[in-house]
């Protein structure tokens, strides 16, 4: 009886992972292969591969996942830089230091859409608090979210003022467990404040800082409240990512076929992005 126990165990949240996970998966990958408006009186036809051949010779499908990039690349390089440097900056007590770590953790709280919401606001062209500061400085005013040029920087500055406390969180707690022995050494040695932080902090610092890369590069990839509540992919798709992609191939042309195989793509290319950062956290763990 006692050798059964773990199984017994684990039995009900093994089956919550197959209903929860396992099951839309696989129920994704099946309705791939079909042709399907969503209808009941249409029954799916088996079209088999040709939703993924379609896709992949979309040129609308390799722009989604170039602006893709192009949203989640910059936005984790930036929230990551931020969020360290202000993770380092705020690691030392001041006055009124709780408050200020509390005021910074307020983006992360917000849903999405709202945020959306308020930085839709912001962006106005007449009213909008960004076009009022730069009429402020004597600049011209600038279309925000109706530029095709500039609509992705725009979305950018969304995430990075939504997400990097996420990252100066994750690396606040890292900072607590760093020994204090190389710290003491290297003031004996006379190191510079800089110093200490690049020859100590950062190298102590890089598995936690790599463990936030992960989660918020997969957060960032699969980003949809923010973008459709401000932008809805456009103006003219320039802001179509691959979930907004998904969502319109799904509930405003009702290819439900053609949406879950473009879901099984971005799953792969997910997992590929995920792969590449595994090993990356690897060998460095193995370098040290």
């Amino acid at each position: 009886m006692d050798r059964n126990l773990k199984w017994i165990f684990t039995l009900p949240a093994a089956l919550f992972v197959l209903l929860v996970v396992a099951f839309p998966i696989a129920y994704t990958v099946r309705i791939s292969f079909y042709e399907w408006s969503m209808s009941a009186v249409t029954a799916p036809k088996w079209v088999g591969l040709e939703n993924y051949s379609v896709l992949l010779a979309d040129p609308r499908f390799w722009g989604s996942i170039l602006r893709t990039l192009y949203h989640s690349v910059p936005s984790i390089v930036i929230e990551t830089v931020l969020g360290v440097a202000i993770a380092v900056l705020f690691s030392r007590s001041f006055i009124g230091s709780k408050w200020v770590k509390s005021f910074l953790m307020l983006p992360m709280v917000a849903t999405p859409v709202a945020i959306g919401l308020v930085w839709l606001l912001i962006y106005e062209p007449s009213i909008g608090l960004a076009n009022q500061m730069l009429r402020g400085l004597g600049l011209k005013t600038y279309s925000w979210l109706g530029s095709v040029d500039g609509v992705i920087p725009s979305l950018i500055i969304i995430d990075v003022w939504q997400w990097t406390p996420m990252i100066a969180l994750l690396v606040m707690a890292g900072l607590t467990t760093l020994p204090s022995e190389p710290y003491e050494s290297a003031d004996v040695d006379g190191a510079t404040s800089i110093q200490k932080f690049f020859h100590i902090t950062l190298p102590l610092l890089k598995p936690t800082i790599l463990i936030a890369v992960i989660l918020r590069t997969v957060d960032l990839l699969k980003t949809f409240d923010t973008i459709y509540s401000t932008t809805q992919g456009g103006p003219n798709f320039a802001s179509e990512t691959l979930n907004i992609m998904v969502y319109t191939q799904a509930f405003q042309y009702l290819k439900l076929g053609s949406a879950s195989a473009l879901l099984m793509l971005f799953f792969m290319i997910i997992m590929v992005f995920v792969l590449i950062l595994v090993m990356v956290k690897k060998r460095m763990e193995a370098a040290q």
